[in-house]
């Protein structure tokens, strides 16, 4: 059975709750489920197609921290150690990253308590690798879908970057037309060469910047 180790919550995400599930750490908004260690299945298929071993990658942005699965699955299951810039705009969950996932790591990771639709506007670094993960319950909300949200992506991209975005594509017909239109309609009008990872839920839909 799930342990609670603990539940709290904030005025961006009224109920958290970290459990032990499984011999792992999740997160929990509501029903959402916004972090698992390694089962966090959707990006392990993605980085395990991407076979992101391969890939030379030092510098990670990853945009809508959650309970730090990302560069845990990363550092443990690919044994890739990057430095990391993590953006949480929601100051108790990375409160709670920092408490039971980070301290777990030896990569390097700077957390910034901000909004990711500001920071990618102001930033003036680039990296290779661009996460991606930004849910209110299951949905993403609509100024990360801008094309301007996407492009400024783009360019905080260095040379053979690549940007990787999670969208829900399962459960109900409108979630999944939803995240179809964003990919034919939004995300290839910024990003023509642009292709999805099906992971049968979500789609990973993923960017590579030209290296000329």
């Amino acid at each position: 059975m799930p342990l609670t180790l603990e539940e709290t919550g904030s005025r961006l995400n009224p109920e958290l709750s970290v459990m032990l599930d499984r011999g792992r750490l999740q997160l929990l908004s509501g029903d959402a489920i916004y972090s698992w260690d390694d089962l966090y299945r959707n990006f392990l298929i993605a980085f395990d197609q991407l076979e992101i071993r391969e890939r030379p990658i030092e510098q990670v942005l990853i945009l809508g921290l959650g309970l730090g699965s990302i560069p845990f699955m990363l550092e443990k299951v690919f044994q890739c150690k990057y430095y990391y810039t993590a953006v949480e705009w929601d100051e108790t969950v990375s409160l709670l990253a920092t408490k039971y996932t980070l301290s777990r790591l030896d990569s390097p990771i700077d957390v910034i308590t901000a909004d990711a639709e500001v920071f990618v506007q102001v930033t003036e670094e680039k990296f290779d690798l661009i996460v991606v993960d930004i849910f209110e319950d299951d949905l993403t909300p609509p100024q990360f879908e801008s094309p301007e949200f996407l492009a400024g992506c783009g360019n905080l991209l260095r040379p053979g970057g690549l940007l990787m975005f999670n969208r829900l594509h399962g459960g109900s017909s409108s979630v999944k037309i939803l995240t179809e239109r964003f990919f034919e309609q939004k995300f290839r009008k910024v990003f023509p060469d642009a292709w999805y990872i099906d992971t049968s839920g979500n789609w990973i839909v993923c960017h590579e910047k030209s290296r000329d």
